[in-house]
């Protein structure tokens, strides 16, 4: 069920790359795909009952929970940050060429 929650919210980022005609809302849409890959991620790791994965000396080793789709995550976040300050950043440039955000004019721009 929830699996299917994340693949929902994907395909509502992709309706709105696919979709939309503002730059502005296809940068928010490549935002919600990236925010349910990780959600994505951070389930598929995600055990019932199972223990933080750090062991002591004194404890015996349980179930626990898998470390390295956490330490995945926190680097797609970093990557995804750095993505969306790119694709920012050339909307600003476009927009001062264009003085617009829509695609259908600036496609109808060139020059």
């Amino acid at each position: 069920m929830i699996y299917s929650m994340c693949f929902m919210l994907f395909l509502v980022g992709l309706y709105g790359v696919l979709i939309k005609r503002n730059i502005i809302k296809i940068i928010l849409s490549v935002g919600i795909m990236g925010y349910a890959i990780n959600l994505f991620l951070i389930l598929i790791a995600y055990q019932e009952g199972s223990d933080f994965p750090i062991l002591t000396p004194a404890e015996t080793s349980k179930a626990m929970v898998d470390p390295l789709p956490q330490a995945l995550v926190l680097t797609s976040i970093v990557i995804e940050l750095s993505t969306t300050a790119l694709l920012v950043a050339l909307a600003i440039k476009i927009y001062q060429r264009y003085h617009t955000f829509d695609i259908r004019k600036i496609r109808r721009l060139r020059g």
